[in-house]
């Protein structure tokens, strides 16, 4: 066994980056601990040998994810050798949990102490995944207060660890400087437009975000300026069509979706990660989620879902603070109409900042740190 190795396995752009934070969180307090597993660049960068790119995970859907399985399968059984014939002190598995906690069952099984960092949905639909989580992890580290009593129903071992991304955005956002970096008048109305970090997510909600802008825009005068911070090459290029065959006028940046986030007086995201940076950052938002087709309609039939919301800014209020649209609803209409509420309501605005600044304190606490605490204590390093 070697105890100076952990392994970890992160799933897609969100993934490295809480795996790279807790990489240095844990180096701080062990200096000689090494790393390997699935990374990408920013874990790369922070030290971690990879196996394989995170990128390979970045599935979404259950429809979509069978039609990915074989590929996967055969990543899985490569990735999980890898990690038993080194035998690390610990694994760690950070999101992607249709990849994860098969793998981490199967290492615990074999003897590995084994983490989930970031908590499935479990408690949203599926629940009967509890009890697969708990016999294939020993802990889960939770980024959202409300999971761990959920889990603590359940008999399972979870701590609440607060989310990185809560402590590296500023309390007060500097729009002023956000817009003197990106170019952008002082004066002007900005709306951001966050399609997804994934192909599917910019495939499925794009073209809706791009009309929505291009309805906005011909309903206001003067018309907002429209900026779109785009995740990687494949995606812009994606975007860049269908900003183009909707007409509308679109600033696309590469990157800087915090800065972009900062500059905006209201933002058009998709359902993920985004939704809590832009709460991070008090900026009203209108939120969108589309599956496949199958996907949707199976988690409707089967009465999966068992939440009122899905948009992480409103699970976490406890209620609808911020509009949602969800597959057929939608529509460059309604997107439009939502934006537009919110360009004409300051004083919610106002009232919606404040709550959301709440939420951002009570997230602030050190997670990476909380989380590398969590798994030295697993590994006996006091």
């Amino acid at each position: 066994m070697d105890g100076s190795a952990i392994a970890l396995v992160a799933g897609e752009a969100s993934g490295d980056l809480l795996g790279a934070a807790l990489i240095t969180a844990l180096r701080e307090r062990r200096p000689d601990l090494r790393f390997f597993g699935v990374a990408g660049p920013r874990m790369r960068a922070a030290g971690c040998e990879a196996i394989a790119d995170s990128e390979e995970l970045a599935v979404m859907g259950l429809t979509e994810v069978l039609q990915h399985l074989p590929r996967l399968l055969k990543l899985r059984r490569r990735v999980r050798e890898a990690i038993l014939a080194r035998r690390p002190a610990a694994f760690v598995g950070i999101d992607a949990p249709e990849f994860n906690l098969g793998l981490a069952g199967w290492l615990k099984q074999r003897g590995l102490a084994t983490v989930q960092y970031v908590s499935p949905q479990v408690w949203a639909w599926r629940q009967g995944r509890v009890k697969h989580i708990g016999e294939s992890v020993d802990r889960v580290l939770c980024l959202l207060p409300f999971e761990v009593d959920f889990y603590a129903r359940h008999a399972v071992t979870a701590r609440f660890v607060g989310h990185p991304l809560a402590d590296q955005i500023p309390l007060d956002a500097d729009r002023a400087g956000a817009r003197a970096a990106l170019g952008l008048p002082a004066d002007a109305t900005v709306v951001a437009l966050l399609p997804g970090s994934r192909m599917a997510e910019v495939e499925r909600l794009g073209q809706d975000f791009a009309g929505a802008a291009a309805l906005l825009a011909a309903s206001r005068n003067p018309a907002p300026r429209f900026v779109a911070p785009m995740a990687n090459a494949r995606v812009r290029a994606v975007f860049e069509r269908q900003v183009a065959q909707a007409r509308a006028d679109v600033e696309l940046v590469d990157g800087h979706s915090q800065q972009v986030l900062a500059a905006a007086d209201v933002v058009l995201v998709a359902s993920g990660t985004a939704t809590l940076e832009t709460l991070l950052t008090q900026r009203p938002m209108v939120v969108a989620y589309r599956l496949g087709a199958v996907t949707a309609f199976l988690l409707r039939r089967l009465g999966l879902v068992k939440v009122r919301h899905f948009a992480q800014p409103n699970l976490l209020a406890g209620e609808g603070v911020v509009p949602e649209f969800f597959q057929e609803q939608v529509t460059p209409e309604n997107l439009a109409r939502a934006l537009g509420a919110w360009l004409d309501d300051p004083a919610a605005v106002a009232s919606l900042a404040t709550r959301f600044g709440a939420i951002h304190r009570e997230l602030r606490q050190d997670g990476a740190r909380g989380a590398a605490d969590a798994v030295l204590e697993l590994i006996g390093t006091p």
